[in-house]
């Protein structure tokens, strides 16, 4: 499957990467930063993490050319220090996190992630573990439910989206939820009416605001001195949480950030490769010590 890294020239620019280094991939997903990255190690190692068991066997073939300098990892962020640790390294010299959803996972309707294609309502990027999105819509509590939607959807008409979704009990596949926001919450503009319900739900059941508070929490103590760690993400409350981070690192004479300002997608790139639309990339480095 063809897969276009978002931002690369930029997310390598910003990773300043040396042929010695040692780096962090902290989201592989097909391996297109990965590969990327790999090519321009001579002696230096990276180490490619994912949650998604299936988008890493995809990374490894996409990236056969390149093995003797990559690690594969398995895991959430939580796990990146024993990722590091097991490929015999304490600390990086950079680290990337491309907080975007892969094609793959969007297109392949088992993995529920999309209304596109009628499939069973999973999500998880980890298919081994946890409650899947037929839990959430199935089983909540109307309230928790617009709750949920609200705060990381950010749909302002999650209350009536709930409230459809809980009489139209049981739910059995994505189109069948698609369905019922569409007759709930007419279209009206671009984005599909069940677009922001399906991000908040897939964002639920991988815990992606947890993961990306330990992420920000984790990364800049792997780095060494003068390491770098860049961000890219597709949701303004992702960028938010991102940007804080940062400046407070910044504040506290921990790092210097790189990016006053995020850098975003050239028009040519969009033209490219429309689901980078909506990238932010921010980067910093950590005080030389």
């Amino acid at each position: 499957m063809d897969h276009l890294p978002v931002m690369p020239e930029e997310a390598l620019a910003m990773l300043a990467i040396r042929p010695e280094g040692v780096y962090l991939d902290a989201t592989a997903g097909l391996g297109g930063h990965t590969a990327m990255i790999a090519q321009r190690l001579t002696t230096g190692m990276l180490i490619a993490n994912d949650q998604d068991a299936e988008s890493l066997d995809m990374a490894r073939r996409n990236t056969a050319e390149w093995t003797k300098r990559i690690r594969f990892h398995q895991g959430t962020f939580a796990t990146l220090p024993a990722a590091l640790a097991e490929a015999g390294f304490a600390k990086a010299d950079g680290l990337l996190a491309d907080l975007g959803v892969s094609r793959y996972q969007l297109t392949d309707p088992e993995r529920g992630f999309s209304f596109l294609n009628d499939g069973p309502l999973d999500m998880r990027m980890d298919r081994s573990t946890g409650i899947t999105a037929a839990d959430l819509v199935n089983h909540m509590p109307e309230k928790a439910l617009a709750d949920l939607i609200y705060q990381l959807g950010e749909e302002r008409r999650a209350r009536k989206i709930a409230r459809a979704i809980v009489r139209a009990r049981v739910l059995r596949s994505t189109r069948h939820l698609a369905d019922v926001v569409e007759r709930a919450v007419p279209r009206t503009g671009r984005l599909h009416p069940a677009t922001r319900t399906f991000m908040a739900l897939r964002m639920a059941v991988n815990d992606e605001q947890g993961e990306l508070d330990r992420l920000l929490e984790i990364g800049p103590e792997l780095l060494n001195s003068g390491g770098r760690m860049v961000a890219i993400a597709f949701m303004s409350i992702d960028d938010r949480k991102i940007k804080q981070k940062f400046r407070a690192l910044g504040t506290e004479g921990r790092a210097l950030v790189l990016t006053k300002h995020p850098l975003q997608p050239g028009d040519e790139e969009v033209a490219r490769n429309p689901a980078s639309r909506s990238a932010k990339l921010r980067a910093l480095e950590m005080k030389v010590t």
